[in-house]
């Protein structure tokens, strides 16, 4: 019991400010989802078996528009969420040899978790593995925790929910302004723009999405490759050198 406890102390710590903006996130998503005519357990269900916030307040807009189409839904959950492919190839050393708690951390790996799991190190007395189990199930709890409270708060409670669905958005300009104002190379971030924009003057708004997804995906693939070229090439020029 001990190993637990510890590895639940030092993980504690780490995810208390994850658990301010993922309760407010939560509660956001859970008085949105009810104002769309759900039932209290909608919001509570989805956060604790989906846990994905911007996937989730996409199915409320689908839910809400009463057509459901599975090879849609599937390729948007792919789209929204692409960039866990990349997390999980970064996580596959730390989670190495975790056995069946290996399944839990692949579905709890959300953009904060994988924050967290990727750039700290349990202390030396921590077993690893609860340490990172613990790190996912405390995200977790928050983000249940506050779609509860938000469902709670939207069945009962009448009132102008008008904006509401915004919540995700303001969270992904802030980190777009910060990831700006921090990194020196905006090219990515220009890319981000412009292509997007593009495809939706030229294919209107309810299918621009996917081709611009794709077009980024294969934009920065050309630059990785471009950068990987380049690197090499330095690096045969000073074997040359030397």
């Amino acid at each position: 019991m001990y190993k637990y406890f510890a590895a639940f102390k030092a993980a504690f710590p780490l995810t208390l400010p994850i658990c301010a903006a993922y309760l407010f996130l939560g509660i956001s998503f859970g008085i949105y989802f009810c104002s769309k005519g759900f039932s209290a357990w909608y919001p509570t269900l989805t956060a604790a078996s989906v846990f994905a916030g911007s996937l989730e307040f996409f199915i409320v807009t689908v839910f809400a528009s009463n057509i459901f189409d599975p090879i849609y839904m599937f390729f948007m959950a792919v789209i929204i969420n692409a960039r866990h492919l990349f997390y999980g190839i970064s996580m596959l050393e730390p989670y190495k040899n975790m056995g069946l708690a290996k399944l839990y951390l692949i579905f709890g790996l959300t953009d904060e978790t994988f924050a967290i799991n990727i750039s700290t190190a349990p202390p030396e007395n921590v077993d690893r593995k609860a340490y990172y189990f613990f790190v996912t199930l405390l995200n977790q709890c928050y983000w249940v925790t506050g779609a509860t409270i938000g469902a709670f708060i939207g069945s009962n409670i009448k009132f102008n929910s008008t904006g509401l669905d915004f919540a995700l958005t303001a969270v992904f300009i802030t980190i777009f302004v910060n990831q700006w104002m921090s990194m020196e190379n905006h090219t990515p971030a220009l890319i981000g723009i412009f292509i997007p924009a593009a495809c939706l003057i030229v294919l209107g708004a309810k299918h621009f999405i996917p081709p611009a997804m794709i077009l980024i995906l294969v934009f920065f693939v050309y630059m990785y490759r471009l950068e990987r070229a380049s690197l090499n090439l330095k690096g045969e020029d000073k074997n040359d050198s030397n």
